[in-house]
């Protein structure tokens, strides 16, 4: 069986909030819109932002727990980019969680979440590339 992710969703509290956090902070654009679900077309598969209740009614599942014990991350290419990007995403609703700094197996990277706190790294590491379609490949 191939190794693949197809889609991620995440549900969220209100997707204009959600919408606002991604379009004007990371610069995605949508591919599909509806007021309880919004999709953006990644580098190889879809990211999804669901009202949370209708992923509950959509999963047959009440009760879904806000973020937890998991982070998101977006990988850029110099690591120059990452507190630009880190600040840009805390200005449009996102915070702050920890500021970016070099960890001990090399890089530079912070965490900042989502209006519905939701973890995101922003990473640079040089020694994972990013090519020209946007795909990471794990390097050590």
């Amino acid at each position: 069986m191939q190794q693949q992710i197809s889609v991620i969703t995440l549900g969220v509290a209100d997707t204009q909030i959600s919408r606002h956090f991604y379009t004007e902070g990371f610069g995605w654009t949508p591919v599909f819109e509806k007021p309880e679900i919004i999709f953006y077309q990644m580098n190889g598969f879809i990211l999804g932002t669901f009202r949370k209740d209708a992923l509950e009614a959509d999963m047959n599942r009440t009760g879904l727990r806000q973020a937890g014990a998991f982070s998101l991350a977006h990988n850029v290419t110099a690591k120059e980019e990452v507190i630009p990007l880190m600040e840009r995403l805390v200005e449009v609703g996102g915070r702050m969680i920890r500021p970016a700094d070099a960890p001990p197996h090399g890089g530079f990277r912070g965490y900042v979440t989502d209006p519905d706190e939701h973890a995101w790294e922003i990473a640079w590491n040089p020694v994972w590339p990013i090519d020209e379609r946007g795909h990471v490949t794990f390097g050590t």
